[in-house]
């Protein structure tokens, strides 16, 4: 497993697979792997020839007052998942190579990236959308894996793609979850065990509306007034959204189908964390 710190040195070596036409397979990541992030780095390497993992906690992506300094960090974990999944490539840029002095060029999309996370944490997307452009660049991959806990990001990834004709197929994964249901998340790392245990509404929220669907109600006013009813219960959470969109353009939907999507933020603490379902499909 090779580790690449320079951008030069990694495009040199994204085009010499290229040329031999092999397919390179590429997950973007901030570090502080777990699980879910293995199961992205599994499914890249039954898809590519040469496998690349990123580690990059984008500076402009995070909002002033936000967790940027104290983000969890942990090189040497990464690395042990990173080999055991068979990752051929680790491309760890630094912020000062990424965005150097007198940069100035950024990528917005526009209106998916303006609700949801989008409302809550201004500029956040046009800085998800230009570092993943640039990493893009860099890596050359034919495909890319994102996961679906971020709902939001990996609308917005496939929309700049198909919108800047970018050659690379975006995969989306399903959502791992702990034994107890919660989303698996790097942030949860911040979380007291007492938070924990509060973080586990987002869950029994997301179960409760589905459990309605089934049983046939459809109002998304009905839907999303219950997951708020179950989640304000619990003293420690204060809720960000909740919201029930469509699951391709993120719009407002008044009734529910099996592609519409349910989404979630919560603050517990310090901690903002979201979860997802979409009606439809597994959870």
């Amino acid at each position: 497993m090779k580790i690449i710190n320079s951008i030069i040195h990694m495009q040199a070596l994204a085009i010499a697979p290229e040329r031999e036409g092999r397919q390179i397979s590429f997950v973007p990541t901030m570090g502080y792997l777990h699980e879910g992030h293995a199961s992205l780095l599994r499914e890249g390497r039954k898809r590519g020839d040469l496998l690349v993992l990123s580690i990059f906690v984008n500076p402009i992506q995070f909002g002033k007052n936000e967790d940027l300094d104290r983000y969890p960090r942990d090189l040497e974990r990464d690395f042990k998942l990173a080999e055991s999944c068979g990752v051929d490539v680790v491309f760890i840029p630094t912020a000062t190579e990424m965005y150097p002095q007198g940069f100035q060029t950024g990528i917005s999309v526009r209106d998916i990236s303006l609700p949801l996370c989008g409302a809550s944490r201004p500029g956040h997307f046009d800085g998800v959308s230009t570092v993943v452009t640039k990493l893009f660049n860099i890596v050359r991959p034919d495909v890319a894996l994102f996961g679906a806990k971020d709902y939001q990001q990996l609308a917005v990834i496939r929309r700049m793609t198909h919108d800047l004709n970018l050659p690379i197929e975006i995969v989306g994964m399903p959502i791992i979850r702990e034994s107890d249901g919660l989303a698996m998340s790097s942030r949860n790392a911040y979380l007291t065990p007492p938070e924990r245990q509060s973080a586990l509404s987002l869950s029994r929220a997301l179960k409760r509306a589905r459990e309605l669907f089934l049983a046939g109600e459809c109002s998304a006013s009905v839907l999303s007034s219950e997951v708020r009813t179950l989640i304000e219960q619990d003293p420690l959470v204060i809720i960000d959204y909740v919201e029930v969109l469509d699951g391709e353009m993120l719009q407002k939907v008044k009734y529910v189908d099996s592609v519409s999507l349910l989404a979630l933020a919560i603050k517990i603490g310090q901690t903002r964390l979201i979860d997802n379902t979409i009606f439809g499909e597994e959870f």
